[in-house]
């Protein structure tokens, strides 16, 4: 497990369903539009090394969909169809999270996925969102320590921080100048409508993960007669977009951060911690304050007290924990303790560097713009914060670049329809808590949520037919049919025996370091 430093318009579908008495202006608009929507796309084989049913093609959007004849983008989107006669019910759009997840390559991963009674029923369908990886990509030009968006506050490093803030909101309007501001959670829906159409379905269903849960409710928002069946695993709360989504991974650590005391501590013998909760608890922040006064060194790299705290997402698998903290005492004493140097793969060479978080940015700072401008507000959140959920609260409230970002291009969306969704939740999942997937499940009034008690990670659903959250889903998209209530399953053992075991589909533990995302 390697350690760190954080690295760094109009209303919905209005050219698509026109109706009598709009004004000419706008009513012009609809003939470009219209031929973006029957685009013919040239599918090809995506690259040599895959296999030759999966498919990619681009198609053309536009930059701003108020203006349809200006502007345009390019759409990176990927298919494996389904080539079993008279079963075949549909297409099935994907998104991984974010935002600036890629996600053409999600029609390969969930095909190995999904049960082959669910499979023959869909054409699977990949894209890359705007601005990210293939779809006409944004950068910022930012280097690697301005990357590092997740800071903690302190006093004399608060000044320096508003300045990065300033610095990143600056560079990301001059590099990516116009396409900035249109690159949204509600123009991304858009461009599904607009695959949905090029596809020529009427209705599309769909499959997200974290952030692409957020774009699968604004989807059933914006275009409620165009969604089939739909499944959002791991749900953002649509009422907390987009600064309430960092915060609660301060308030839903620390629980977390106790349930970690108590497990650790019923196996003092296997990690020599502490064997009751609050000698745990003093073990992990002695680490903490020896680091602020000596960096402990650890794979290379010399750890500050901060450094440690941002490891809170990997609170919530006790397992994971446990060794990570073990292994950071082991190196604190001069003892080496058990490491895996293996770092992820960089990005695509024809992808910019900083793309995932231009785009993250974009997004986040472009869908609202509920942002506080005046940076004193963030410092003092940011110290409220901090004593309230020690590991966490200050970075997650601290100064970000929205504080001084254009004002949003139109209002975020409110979710608050009855169309029929499946959601699914763990108990402890470290990117969008338990609180958060109630939040959608409240706000799509037509759900039925499945929910895993016990449940570790981020990212319920995997290929195991046994389990139940994954029985429930499968049944759903093979009938259509919701769960007459809610559902709560129990997680299994091995299904949660460590969380740093990365199932397809998922995000792995944070560990100190790892950029935090949906």
């Amino acid at each position: 497990m390697r350690i760190r430093r954080i690295a760094p318009l109009l209303a919905a579908g209005v050219m698509a369903t026109l109706v009598p008495g709009l004004a000419p202006a706008r009513a012009a608009a609809a003939e470009p539009l219209e031929r973006y929507h029957q685009q013919k796309p040239a599918w090809h084989r995506c690259d040599s090394s895959s296999p030759a049913e999966y498919q990619c093609a681009t198609i053309k959007v536009p930059l701003d969909y108020r203006r349809p004849a200006g502007k345009k983008i390019n759409l990176a989107v990927s298919r494996i169809r389904t080539s079993v006669a008279g079963k075949r019910h549909g297409v099935m759009l994907f998104n991984p999270g974010g935002p600036g997840g890629e996600g053409l390559s999600q029609p390969l991963v969930k095909k190995s996925m999904l049960p082959e009674a669910v499979r023959d029923q869909y054409d699977l369908i990949g894209f890359d969102p705007r601005g990210v990886g293939r779809s006409s990509p944004i950068t910022c030009g930012l280097s690697t320590e301005e990357q590092n968006w997740l800071r903690p506050y302190q006093p004399d490093t608060f000044g320096r921080n508003v300045a990065w803030a300033r610095t990143v909101a600056k560079k990301c309007r001059a590099r990516a100048g116009d396409r900035l501001q249109h690159i949204t959670t509600r123009n991304t829906v858009r461009d599904m409508d607009v695959i949905r159409s090029v596809l020529g379905e009427k209705k599309i269903s769909y499959l997200g993960t974290s952030y692409g849960t957020y774009l699968g409710a604004v989807y059933t928002q914006m275009f409620p007669d165009r969604a089939d069946r739909f499944v959002l695993d791991s749900a953002v709360d649509p009422g907390r977009v987009w600064r309430g989504m960092v915060q609660v991974w301060a308030s839903g650590a620390e629980p977390a951060f106790t349930r970690w005391t108590e497990w650790t501590a019923r196996r003092d013998s296997v990690y020599r911690l502490g064997d009751t909760p609050a000698e745990v608890r003093k073990t992990f922040w002695d680490l903490v304050a020896l680091a602020d006064r000596e960096p402990i060194e650890y794979e290379g790299e010399k750890l500050t007290g901060d450094d440690i705290r941002t490891m809170r997402g990997v609170f919530f698998s006790p397992r994971s924990a446990a060794k990570v903290v073990a292994d950071l005492k082991k190196a604190a004493d001069g003892r080496t303790g058990d490491r895996n140097s293996s770092a992820p793969a960089g990005p695509d060479d024809e992808v910019p560097k900083d793309n995932s978080l231009a785009a993250f940015f974009s997004v986040v700072c472009g869908d609202t713009s509920a942002w506080p401008r005046d940076p004193e507000q963030y410092r003092r959140d940011a110290i409220r914060e901090k004593a309230r959920y020690p590991l966490f609260g200050d970075f997650a409230s601290n100064i970000m670049p929205c504080a001084f970002w254009n004002k949003a291009a139109e209002p975020v969306t409110t979710v608050d329809n009855t169309v029929g969704v499946l959601t699914v939740q763990n108990q402890w999942d470290s990117q969008t808590p338990l609180s958060s997937g109630r939040g959608m499940h409240r706000a799509l009034k037509g759900s039925r949520m499945v929910y895993v008690a016990g449940g570790e990670g981020h990212g319920v659903y995997s290929e195991d037919p046994r389990a139940c959250a994954n029985r429930a889903v499968n049944a759903y998209l093979s009938t259509g049919e919701l769960p007459a209530g809610d559902v709560t399953c129990r997680a299994t053992s091995d299904r949660n025996r460590d969380a740093g075991d990365r199932r397809p589909g998922t995000t792995p533990p944070r560990v100190p370091g790892a950029p935090d995302r949906f």
